[in-house]
C-alpha cells in the first residue's frame, strides 16, 4: 500500500493508540507512545511528510496496511 500523504500527528497518534501503544508523553511537538518494548515518536506536525510517517510505521513494527486500516 502507498503511503498516505494526509495524516496528521493527532490521527497518527489515535490510530496507534487503537493498535495497542499507550501515550507517555509529549515533549515540545513530538508525542511518545509506547507498546511493550517498543517506543514510537510522532511529530505532531500537519500533515506528516510521506518519509516520516513510513519510518514511524517500520518503528513501530507494523505494515502500511494495518496503519491505514486504523485510520
Amino acid at each position: 500500500m502507498k503511503t498516505p500523504r494526509d495524516v496528521n500527528g493527532t490521527e497518527a497518534v489515535k490510530a496507534l493508540i487503537r493498535l495497542g501503544f499507550a501515550a507517555r508523553r509529549q515533549t515540545d511537538s513530538h508525542a511518545i507512545l509506547r507498546r511493550g518494548s517498543v517506543t514510537v515518536v510522532v511529530p505532531m506536525h500537519k500533515p506528516i511528510k510521506p518519509g516520516t510517517l513510513r519510518g514511524l510505521v517500520e518503528q513501530a513494527g507494523l505494515t502500511m496496511d494495518e496503519f491505514h486500516a486504523q485510520l
